[in-house]
This record gives structure tokens, sequence and C-alpha cells, in this order.
């Protein structure tokens, strides 16, 4: 069993085929078993702090975590993968958002990519990005921005599209260089035809179907993987074997919410799916500074903002060093480039208690180190 967010991209049906005979019939069989198999998806749980909704777009919702805060504007690029963007605020303990605030960064807001109806199946990553560039304009001012497993190249890449709009940039667990590493995850997806995800979206009506990918994956992380290696309880180095039925009531309930948060998944509009299977992981455009972004290269060597590489020691779906080997081809000298290793799984960097209590508050330090005149920005 693998880590959820590995979900949207990764069909172990399709790592145990050579490429060709992930055949459309097949595909349909499973579809259709997986789909009157599945139980109805719960309704998904809340976000775990106070917030509204300020800006409504086509593909995002950009929130409001401040409560009238003032100070320097924090954005958190949530995922657009297969679960929900309450991964950045999903429960007491268990929230960037609370750490982050916690750490003195009230000014907080977070980017929620909305699950794809039929309308936007055509929707690209430029969709996307512009959407995203308008949310940012909404601050008046350079933001610090931090992205997450997807949404965290999306992050680089806006950064590096529009450079004098981001002020620090923090990118956690996000696949950058992907020639780099391997994990399964980029291992099925190098492997993989090409034809194989067209013939998903075609089964989705040109949409990729979370409810259809999540029941060719298989059940929910077991009770102890999700509560000792995601959630990272109960406290302390060594793991205790925990038994569903004997939970202490908090942890009982904890453990109901994750179960509800991964069966409630996200639709992803087909052609933005199908650029990031194939310009992300097969041809590594990012990483290589071939990746066009609203009519412009994007050239690694030209960004020269702060940058913070965040990534999990025991993540299988971004390997380490899938994050790390940007470094060296970004234009950031090196004193304005940070990596952190944290002992965490995937999930377990957004949402792990200890990774939230010990980690983030690095991270929030990094961020707020006085400026230099090299980091300072342009008048």
């Amino acid at each position: 069993m693998g880590p959820p967010f590995s979900s949207a991209f990764l069909l172990p049906v399709l790592a145990a085929m050579s490429a060709g005979e992930a055949t459309a019939a097949f595909l349909r069989e499973l579809a259709a078993t997986s789909g009157t198999a599945r139980r109805p998806m719960p309704e998904l749980p809340d976000w775990a702090s106070p917030n509204r909704v300020t800006l409504d777009l086509p593909s995002l919702r950009l929130r409001d975590f401040s409560q009238g805060a003032s100070g320097r504007p924090t954005v958190i690029c949530a995922p657009y993968a297969l679960h929900a963007g309450t991964v950045a605020d999903f429960a007491p303990g268990h929230s960037l958002v609370q750490s982050l605030r916690g750490a003195g960064r009230k000014n907080l807001h977070v980017v929620e990519w909305r699950s794809a109806t039929p309308s936007m199946r055509l929707f690209s990553t430029d969709t996307l990005l512009a959407d995203l560039n308008v949310a940012i304009d909404e601050f008046g001012e350079p933001v610090d921005l931090v992205g997450l497993c997807q949404g965290g190249w999306m992050a680089l890449l806006y950064a590096a599209r529009f450079p004098e709009k981001v002020r620090r940039l923090v990118i956690a667990g996000a696949p950058l260089d992907l020639t780099a590493g391997e994990s399964a995850l980029s291992q099925v997806a190098r492997r993989t035809p090409v034809s194989t995800f067209v013939e998903l979206l075609r089964l989705g009506g040109g949409r990729l179907l979370g409810q259809m990918v999540l029941g060719l994956w298989g059940p929910a992380p077991t009770p102890t993987e999700a509560l000792e290696r995601d959630l990272q309880l109960p406290p302390g180095d060594e793991p205790v074997p925990l038994a569903p039925l004997l939970l202490a009531p908090e942890a009982e309930a904890l453990l109901r919410r994750f179960q509800d948060w991964y069966e409630v998944t996200v639709d992803l509009p087909g052609v933005y799916y199908l650029e990031v299977v194939e310009w992300l992981y097969k041809e590594n455009r990012l990483a290589e500074s071939r990746f066009v972004a609203l009519g412009r290269r994007i050239d690694l060597a030209a960004v020269r903002l702060p940058v913070l590489l965040l990534a999990g020691a025991d993540d299988t779906v971004v390997v380490p060093a899938q994050v790390f080997a940007i470094a060296g081809k970004l234009g950031t000298p090196a004193e304005d480039r940070a990596m952190l290793v944290a002992p965490a799984s995937h999930l377990g960097l957004f949402m792990g208690r200890r990774t939230l209590a010990e980690t983030w508050p690095q991270v929030t330090a990094w961020l707020d180190r006085p400026e230099t005149p090299e980091t300072a920005p342009a008048p």
C-alpha cells in the first residue's frame, strides 16, 4: 500500500504491466468493477481553522486564514492531485496552517484548487498559472509562497514566471527534477505509454476522475500506517503497534477523519493532467529549463530569489533527490538556498505532528531572516 498522493499518477495495476499491456478494454473493465464496488463518498472533513473565501476563480479558491492580521502575506499553494487542499489544515495538531500561525505567520492564505467539472476538462497548466497570478495580485506586494507536493512545482513555475511577485519561496515534497532520483511513482509514469493515460481520460469524459482512480488503487492506509507513519502518532521515536478497537477516543476520531479525507477525491482537468505526465514526469522539462509557461520559457538559472527546499527522509512518492537536485540549477546565490530533511513520509511532511512541531518552525525562521541587499525586493 503506497501513500495516497501517488494515486493520481501511480496505478499499481500499471506497475505490473509492461508498456502496451494496459489495453483500453482492460482499463474499462477495471474502471467498471471499481466503480460498482465502492461505497458512496463521505463528506470531506472541514478545514480545521476558521477561514473565509476571498476570491473564487474558475480553477481555484483563495482562502484567508489571517483573521484580519497584518504583516507579510504568506500563501500556501496546496497540491492539485487526488486529494483535497485540506491537507494543509487537516486537524488540530496536524495543520500546517496552525503551525505557521503559531510560529508568527499571521497573515496566512491557502490556494485551494477546485475539483474539475466537465466544463474544466480543457484547463491547462497555463489556465491554473493565470488564475494563480490573479490570486497573488490580490495582495499588492510580494508574497512568501509555500508550495506543497504538486503545488510545489507550480509555485516554482510561478516564481520563475513572475519573480517580482514572490519574496521568498518554500517548496516541500515536490517533484522538481525527475531524473535525479527514482521513486515508484516516477518509474511507472516513465514506463506507461501516454495512450494509457489518454484512455483513462476518455473514460472520464476528458477528466481524470478521482473516484475511479481511487478504486483502481485500493483501500486506504491501515490504521497503523495512517497514525504512525503519516500523522506521527503516538508520540515518540519508537512505533507502538496499534489495534484499531483499542485506540483512545481522540486517536480513533483522528483516524476516522483521516479515512474520510482519504475517501473524498478531486477530479483533474484532462489537459492539465496530460501536461503533468508528459512535460514533468516523462520529459523533465522544468528541471531542464524547457518548460514554457504563459508564453515564456522558464529558465531556472534566472531564478535568483531565496529558496528553501524541504524533503521527507521516508518519502517514497517524491524522494529527496528529486527535490534537492534543483538547487544547483537555480540562479539563487548559495547563501540564499536552504535544504531541510525531515524524518517524515510524504503526507507526514504536511500532516505529521512531529514534523509540524519541529521542522516547520525552522522554515518559518528562515522566512523571517532579515533582508540582505541581495534579497531585498527592488524599490
